[in-house]
This record gives C-alpha cells, sequence and structure tokens, in this order.
C-alpha cells in the first residue's frame, strides 16, 4: 500500500513538475499558431484582392491564396516547435531526405505542378476560352495546379495533364470562333443577289456577331459552279448551333428565289468514226 501511495506521489510530482516546465511553452506554442491562423487568413485576403486586380480566374486565385495560407501557417508551426525546445535540424534533414525520395517517385505529378504554375502566370490562355492543343479542342472549364479541363459541345470533358499543354503548340480561338460555310450556285445565277440574300441572313441570325463585320465573297470558280465563302464570327457556345441555323436559312432562302445550288458535273463526250 505504502509503495502504491508512493508511485501515485512520484506520478503526481512529475506532473506537476512538466506542467511548471513546459505549460507555459505549450500555451505560448498554442498562442503562436492561432496567431499564424490570423495571419494566414489576413495575408490570404490580401493577396485574393491584389490577384483580382491582376485579372487572374477564381480557380487560379483561390489556389494561390491557399499556398500563401499554408506557408505561412508552416513557418509560424516552426517557431511553435522551436518555442517547446524541438530540434528541427535533424527533422529538416530527415524531411529533406524523403522528400528527394517521394521527388523521385512522383516526377509525373511534379512535372505537371511545374507546367501548371508556368501556365498561371504565363496566362496563354484563360477560362472561357477555346483552344486546341494536342490533338484535342474545346472550351477551357477549369485550370488546376495538375490539369487543365476542355469541355465539348456534347457536354462531355476532357482533362489534359498540364505537362502535356507546356511547350505543344497551342491555338487559342478566343472566346468567338469562325464559321467557314462554303456553297456552290450556278454560273447563270446573279452571285450579286445571292451575296445579298447573305447578307440579310447573317444580320437577321442573334447568334452571328455583328463585330467583328462577316466577311463573304467569291472564292473559287469551280468546274460545277461558283463557289462562295461566308465566314461570320460567333460566340464559342453558339459554333454548332449557328452553322446549322446559317445552312438551313440559305438553303430555304436560296430556294424560295429560285437560286440553284450547284451540284457536281461531269460532261462525257465520244468520239468515233460515223457510219
Amino acid at each position: 500500500m505504502d509503495k502504491s501511495l508512493q508511485s501515485l506521489d512520484q506520478i503526481k510530482s512529475s506532473a506537476l513538475d512538466m506542467a511548471v516546465r513546459f505549460g507555459p511553452k505549450l500555451v505560448v506554442a498554442i498562442i503562436i499558431l492561432v496567431a499564424g491562423y490570423m495571419v494566414g487568413r489576413w495575408v490570404g485576403n490580401l493577396l485574393e484582392r491584389l490577384l483580382v486586380r491582376l485579372n487572374l480566374e477564381a480557380p487560379v486565385r483561390s489556389l494561390l491564396v491557399r499556398i500563401a495560407q499554408l506557408v505561412i501557417l508552416a513557418l509560424f508551426a516552426i517557431m511553435a516547435l522551436q518555442n517547446l525546445g524541438v530540434e528541427l535540424l535533424p527533422l529538416i534533414a530527415g524531411l529533406g531526405v524523403a522528400g528527394a525520395g517521394v521527388a523521385l517517385a512522383m516526377q509525373g505529378i511534379l512535372g505537371n505542378i511545374v507546367a501548371g504554375l508556368t501556365i498561371i502566370f504565363t496566362r496563354p490562355f484563360h477560362v472561357g476560352d477555346y483552344i486546341s492543343i494536342a490533338k484535342e479542342e474545346g472550351e477551357v472549364l477549369d485550370i488546376s495546379l495538375f490539369s487543365t479541363t476542355l469541355g465539348h459541345t456534347d457536354l462531355s470533358k476532357v482533362v489534359i495533364p498540364n505537362r502535356k499543354i507546356v511547350g505543344e503548340i497551342l491555338h487559342n480561338y478566343g472566346r468567338i470562333r469562325r464559321l467557314n460555310i462554303a456553297l456552290g450556285v450556278s454560273y447563270q445565277t446573279d452571285v450579286n443577289v445571292a451575296l445579298h440574300l447573305i447578307t440579310e441572313i447573317l444580320q437577321a441570325n442573334p447568334r452571328v456577331l455583328k463585330d467583328p463585320v462577316p466577311q463573304l465573297g467569291v472564292t473559287r470558280l469551280a468546274e460545277s459552279g461558283v463557289t462562295i465563302g461566308v465566314t461570320p464570327w460567333v460566340n464559342v457556345p453558339d459554333y454548332d448551333a449557328a452553322i446549322s441555323e446559317v445552312n438551313q436559312t440559305i438553303l430555304e432562302t436560296f430556294a424560295a428565289r429560285n437560286i440553284v445550288i450547284a451540284l457536281p458535273q461531269c460532261e462525257i463526250r465520244m468520239l468515233g468514226n460515223s457510219a
């Protein structure tokens, strides 16, 4: 019984000694972490306002703000550990060795991160642009640190790793695209009348943009007829619908005005001696 009481007294004494020695340091460490959290939020809000002025996309702004907050919290965590008397040099050395091994095992992911940072800061395209790259094309829906997501008109999505984008030839259409419509009319057609009708059709279509001004004219004198090129601009989401609407309206208007659409023709001549 006496030994049990002595052991209990020793535990209480040790606990009291630990509380006296490390209690204030632990309280200070907690205060440092709370201060780091508050400073991180303040810096994050400040950085958010700065990035808005730089016209960066929302996903990019959120990523950079989160990184800044984590860096500040990590710095304050190091200060808290130092206050508790933790030896940081062996810990940093161990983390360095482990980090080297992780880096070798995650070369692809690190490559995507570096490429993502390159895209974020060089800004070759923005969310909402229509781009073509790596045999894929679509509207940019999201730009993250690891990948870029493209959307198609059939509502499907293509996720491209960022390392497949940096260093490749990129075609950025921006937020508008040009329709390339070619139609053939007979050589007996009054071309000026046909061009006037097409101009009226483009002006009446709400999807066709007034600026840039649509371009149209005779592009080729083909074997079977005159080829008229029609190249109006539309917003990226209206591309497919605009092609269908303009083609259908041209077909109906030409049929109503008796303008003949040129058809492929082949003339065969038979030569021989007369009987």
